[in-house]
Parts: structure tokens; C-alpha cells; sequence
């Protein structure tokens, strides 16, 4: 077993280091070593996520790691008290068994327009339940880093180099390079992809709010990142888009 997470471990160093461009001795990977010898969390299937110079924990990450603990179950409650629907403002109670006599690991989570990102405005419902479940896996099984879904807003989070609006990166606005953006469409076609979700999961790859903040280098890196990930394993991809909540036309 242990041989098999120093594996697993070198395995995504050296691809955290690809995709993230980090440096063979940065500090980040101290904490990636952490994370895959003590919780086997894989870079590849999408378990963790850097963003803004952290980790996160992915919510399939988390459901990974709880069957892969044989995780007896969890209970799931609307706190309707706590909630107010015509404010989009919902709360949740999250209650993870890891065994049958297990007493449970409590979370909470809410979620309201002022605290989710523009990308999944309108599905606070789903994002509050998905945030109190993360809480209670995390507590359950010892992760020490926030879960990507339960992170608010990056509109107050520094960027480390804010630079204009670049509509060469040809997806967001339509204009500069059509290839790009055709590849990327391809991508999305090819391999039956929910669109909403790639745009969730470009923004966080690029580190950026919205793709217009991207530069082309990001969007051109992140459109060979999903054609290779989505050749050599889909179902990972698949799983990793899926953390993202789905925005569905007239859902609360």
C-alpha cells in the first residue's frame, strides 16, 4: 500500500507541475504529497484543484474517498428555518456514517446569490445541499482543506497579474480565434459534455472569474488539457465536470 501512494504520489506532482506550471521544490507539492499518500486523492480523476494558490477538495473527490472507505451512508435535511425561498437563500444539514455504529459527522451548508459564483446563480438549492454534504465528509474522514463547492465568490480574491479583457481567447465573446473555439466545440460535440460545465471547469483551470480574464495561452492550454483528458479517460472527466451544479433553465 505504501508503495503503491508514493506511486500515486509522484504521479500527480508531476502532473500538477504540467498543468499548473509549478516548480519541481514549489510548497504546493509538500501539500499534494500530503493529500495522496494519506487520502489516495488523484490529480487526474479531479479530486483536488488548485486555485488561487490552494487546494481544494472536489465534491467526486470526496464521494470517492468516502466508498472507497466503505462509508455506510448519510442523511441529508432541508433546515427551513434557516432558509427563505424567495430570497434564493437555502440551508442544508449533512449527517456522514462512516460504519453502521458510526454516530455520524454533522455539516451545514447555505448558499445564497451573494455567496455562490455567477456561473451557478440560480442553483443555490443545489449548491447549499452539495456544501453541507462536502462539510460532513471533510469532518468525517480528517480533510484539513476547503472543498472547491463551498468557496463563494472570487470577485474579492486578488489576482496576481489583472490583465484587460483579452478577446483573442475567442470563446467567450466569439471574436479573434475561431479555432479555438471550434476545437473547443468539437471537444463539447465529440464526447457528449455538458457545456455550463466545461465553462465552471475552464474558469477555475485558468485560475480566473470569467474566461474574458483568461489569456489565450490559458484558454489554448485548457482546451488541449480536456481533448487529452477526455480521449485517454472520460468517465474521469465526466466526474469532474459533474462537481460543478448544472444550471437548468427556470431552476431554484
Amino acid at each position: 500500500m505504501r508503495k503503491m501512494n508514493n506511486v500515486l504520489s509522484h504521479r500527480n506532482c508531476l502532473l500538477a507541475r504540467k498543468r499548473w506550471n509549478l516548480e519541481p521544490k514549489h510548497p504546493l507539492l509538500g501539500t499534494l504529497r500530503w493529500l495522496s499518500e494519506d487520502f489516495q486523492l488523484t490529480v487526474l480523476a479531479g479530486d483536488v484543484i488548485l486555485l488561487q494558490a490552494n487546494w481544494y477538495v472536489t465534491h467526486a473527490g470526496l464521494v470517492r474517498l468516502a466508498k472507497r472507505n466503505r462509508c455506510s451512508g448519510m442523511r441529508v435535511q432541508f433546515i427551513r428555518e434557516l432558509s427563505d425561498t424567495a430570497a434564493r437563500r437555502f440551508a442544508f444539514k449533512a449527517t456522514v456514517f462512516k460504519s453502521k455504529n458510526c454516530q455520524g459527522f454533522v455539516g451545514y451548508g447555505d448558499a445564497d446569490p451573494s455567496n455562490v459564483t455567477p456561473l451557478v446563480q440560480g442553483a443555490e438549492l443545489r449548491v447549499a445541499e452539495t456544501r453541507a454534504i462536502n462539510r460532513a465528509l471533510r469532518k468525517a474522514y480528517g480533510i484539513g482543506i476547503c472543498s472547491v463547492e463551498e468557496i463563494g465568490s472570487f470577485a474579492e480574491a486578488p489576482h496576481p497579474s489583472k490583465l484587460p479583457p483579452q478577446p483573442a481567447n475567442g470563446i467567450e465573446n466569439g471574436q479573434g480565434a475561431p479555432k479555438v473555439r471550434d476545437r473547443l466545440c468539437q471537444i463539447i460535440r465529440q464526447h457528449q459534455l455538458d457545456p455550463n460545465s466545461v465553462k465552471a471547469y475552464a474558469t477555475d483551470f485558468c485560475g480566473v472569474k470569467t474566461l474574458r480574464e483568461a489569456t489565450r495561452d490559458q484558454v489554448e492550454n485548457f482546451v488541449a488539457h480536456l481533448a487529452d483528458w477526455a480521449e485517454k479517460d472520460r468517465n474521469a472527466l465526466l466526474c469532474q465536470l459533474n462537481s460543478y451544479p448544472r444550471q437548468k433553465e427556470g431552476a431554484a
